[in-house]
């Protein structure tokens, strides 16, 4: 199911490890290495590289920029709504952005409950677009809780995509260390984007 670009779908299931980089040291944001060659695949900005509250840039191992992820510019609706979106665009081989997904927070992601253990991610709503793509409906959902490092992204049908884990041995208790496992055939880049996003929403590495 290739989202951002089919280079990222394994055929076989993929175990990557994410690292947060301290705002003091590298901006913030996070790197996420593949268990298996122990290389650095991906690596996410936020606004302590960028300068700009509510945008991430999620980039290759090489640093090439794949996905723009930006919070959707508010208005009247948007100002009244309980629901924030975000818009995650990948960038083609010209550099033009095109729009491949969109994410919908929480009505519990105010700032009084980010952290709050009884807030549920399960109303975090991803949807592919355009909604065509070829997947059983187009519609994710976040189900979980993402600062416990217990979440998982499933489908419309309730098959799990992806997990986040906590990082086994020593670095258990370190949420500054945790897994992702990328089932079979699924866009890792896709899914390191709604990590993202979850980092910022619950006011993370990528957040300011």
């Amino acid at each position: 199911m290739a989202i951002v670009s089919k280079v990222y779908c394994s055929p076989t299931e993929a175990a990557l490890v994410v690292r947060r980089r301290p705002h003091a040291v590298g901006g913030g944001g996070f790197v996420v290495t593949d268990c298996s060659s122990k290389q650095a695949v991906f690596r996410v900005d936020g606004c302590g590289v960028l300068g700009t509250s509510g945008e991430l840039v999620l980039r290759d191992g090489d640093g090439d920029a794949l996905l723009l992820i930006r919070r959707k510019a508010g208005g009247i609706l948007q100002a009244m709504s309980t629901h924030k979106k975000w818009n995650g665009y990948a960038y083609d081989y010209e550099g033009a952005q095109k729009l491949v997904f969109s994410i919908k927070e929480p009505n519990s992601s105010s700032p009084l409950s980010w952290f709050s253990r009884s807030s549920s991610s399960t109303a975090i709503k991803i949807s592919l677009e355009p909604r065509k793509v070829d997947c059983p409906g187009g519609i994710f959902h976040v189900k979980g809780h993402f600062p416990d490092r217990d979440c998982s992204i499933v489908d419309s049908g309730g098959n799990t995509i992806a997990q986040v884990q906590k990082e086994m041995g020593e670095l258990m208790g370190n949420k500054d260390v945790y897994r992702v496992i990328v089932k079979e055939g699924i866009d890792q880049a896709f899914v390191c984007g709604v990590i993202a996003v979850l980092d910022h929403i619950y006011g993370e590495s990528t957040a300011c």
